[in-house]
């Protein structure tokens, strides 16, 4: 399958931040105050979009947020394909620091692009989190 990562506007990354991520909440549960102000990228396979994620940067840092892939495309590497092209990104923007808040349950996936745990977490949802770091340049 082909495919292809592309920045897209905020509104359209609503409906799979809201599928995947918190279903049974509302759809205004998935949008951020600050999603004019980010960057947001869609990964398409074929014509369909079935994976976003949006980066937020402050100084030389930068947060990626609401990082979502529908589910009969995960454990198929698109997500991965994502999250490289963000780090590749924030390098290209000569960053220092990428971060996210990420669900305990997926902290062992972000370590494998090199994010470290914090001993920063908290709850959310009923849902616990722990802020996870990587060093870019």
């Amino acid at each position: 399958m082909n495919h292809r990562i592309v920045e897209i506007s905020p509104e359209a990354t609503i409906a799979i931040r809201h599928q995947v991520m918190w279903p049974d909440k509302p759809v205004d549960y998935v949008r951020l105050p600050n999603d004019e102000e980010g960057k947001h990228y869609g990964l398409f396979v074929d014509d369909e979009m079935v994976s976003v994620i949006s980066l937020f940067i402050t100084d030389k840092q930068a947060q990626f947020r609401k990082f979502a892939t529908l589910q009969s495309y995960q454990g198929k590497g698109y997500g991965t394909l994502l999250l490289k092209e963000v780090i590749h990104v924030a390098r290209n923007l000569s960053l220092d620091k990428l971060w996210c808040n990420a669900r305990m349950d997926k902290a062992g996936y972000y370590a494998k692009f090199g994010m470290k745990l914090t001993d920063r977490t908290f709850l959310k949802g009923g849902i616990e989190y722990v802020i996870m770091e990587k060093a870019i340049n």
